[in-house]
């Protein structure tokens, strides 16, 4: 049995369903205690609450739920006291070079646990098709769509790192792991372009240089997977599918 933390959310509903394909029994933990269809759910707070019985009898837990707000540290300390067999977390490229606080949290978890002397898997992934995708319908409320300028993503789809977490959560602990990214390296202003086409909005991009030690990492491609593995669905093929 596997245990899949956020398991009701876009990457850990994906990671519920590649496990059942495979046959393996999942167990899901959230705050409502929601599951998807042949999962079963326990609500848990993962700040607050003790893990110890939600966890018994699992083989491996896989780590999704995750907040840009606050908490990611407890609970993966909560999760660590309650005795995780073997606890395999997704994290971001980028999370040791590119100076955002929520990187910074992740970093710290990663850290953690490298050091807390159990078996711990960590992959670290780009971001999903979706999050541009969402990024720029919330953009277009505006009649012209802002995009920093120079910067490249790789964004991977969400059901191929579902699918390795998966792999990995019924496999032996790992450490740390190759990095995963998308098939494919765009600038940022060209997949909203694309997103837009595909939403039939008719919207100018309009390119802004900005400042900062943020901007700069990521016009030097810290968020980038130049040597891993790589996803094989590109952003088009994602778009055409959504």
């Amino acid at each position: 049995m596997i245990v899949v933390t956020g398991g009701t959310g876009t990457l850990g509903r994906k990671v519920v369903g590649a496990l059942l394909d495979r046959g393996e029994r999942v167990r899901v933990l959230s705050r409502r205690g929601g599951a998807p269809p042949g999962a079963t759910g326990i609500a848990a707070d993962l700040r607050e609450d003790s893990l110890g019985d939600a966890l018994r009898g699992a083989r491996a837990v896989v780590h999704c739920a995750s907040t840009p707000t606050g908490g990611d540290r407890k609970a993966a300390d909560n999760l660590l006291a309650a005795g995780a067999p073997h606890l395999v977390y997704v994290s971001i490229v980028g999370v040791d070079r590119i100076p955002l606080g929520y990187y910074r949290t992740k970093l710290a978890v990663e850290r953690r646990l490298e050091t807390a002397g159990v078996p711990y898997t960590i992959l670290r992934a780009t971001q999903f098709h979706d999050l541009v995708r969402g990024l720029t319908r919330g953009a277009a409320r505006l009649p012209v769509v802002p995009a920093p300028s120079g910067i490249r993503v790789q964004p991977v789809d969400s059901g191929e790192v579902a699918d390795r977490l998966a792999e990995l959560a019924l496999g032996d602990p790992a450490g740390r792991v190759p990095d995963l990214g998308g098939p494919e390296v765009h600038e940022l202003a060209d997949l909203m372009r694309a997103c837009l086409r595909a939403d039939g909005r008719r919207r100018p991009v309009w390119r802004i240089r900005l400042a900062g030690r943020i901007y700069r990492a990521y016009r030097a491609g810290y968020n980038l997977v130049p040597d891993g593995d790589r996803g094989a669905i590109t952003f088009q093929e994602f778009l055409a599918r959504s």
